[in-house]
């Protein structure tokens, strides 16, 4: 179940999730409006963190090879077992609703013996 973050928590709740876990995780963000529809705008890229800085009011969610940056954010959703967080959506300032979803990369099976004697 989702949860609201109040905003005076932002900035502490990202850096604690962001040190804690976050490492390996891949995320898909998904932009929605009604302007411009629903929109992938990454699919299952390595999480490298997500920070608020209150100063510029902008939420960074740094991917490997891409940024994604919600500037005026309004209110944050998160879905998360104590530090681990799977999803959040964001709303900001025009209404527009900034989903992210987290999941742990596929592991691969290890080698088999055999494969390895070859």
């Amino acid at each position: 179940m989702a949860k609201q973050l109040e905003k005076s928590q932002w900035g502490i709740f990202f850096d604690r999730i962001t040190n804690a876990l976050l490492t390996g995780k891949r995320a898909e963000i998904e932009v929605a409006s009604l302007k411009l529809g629903d929109q992938i705008e990454a699919e299952w890229l390595p999480l490298l963190g997500i920070s608020y800085d209150p100063k510029d009011d902008v939420l960074d969610v740094d991917l490997e090879g891409h940024d994604h940056q919600i500037r005026n954010p309004r209110e944050i959703y998160v879905e998360a077992q104590g530090l681990e967080l799977s999803s959040m959506e964001v709303i900001d300032a025009d209404g527009t609703r900034h989903i992210v979803i987290l999941r742990d990369p596929l592991a691969l099976p290890a080698p088999s013996a055999a494969a390895a004697a070859r």
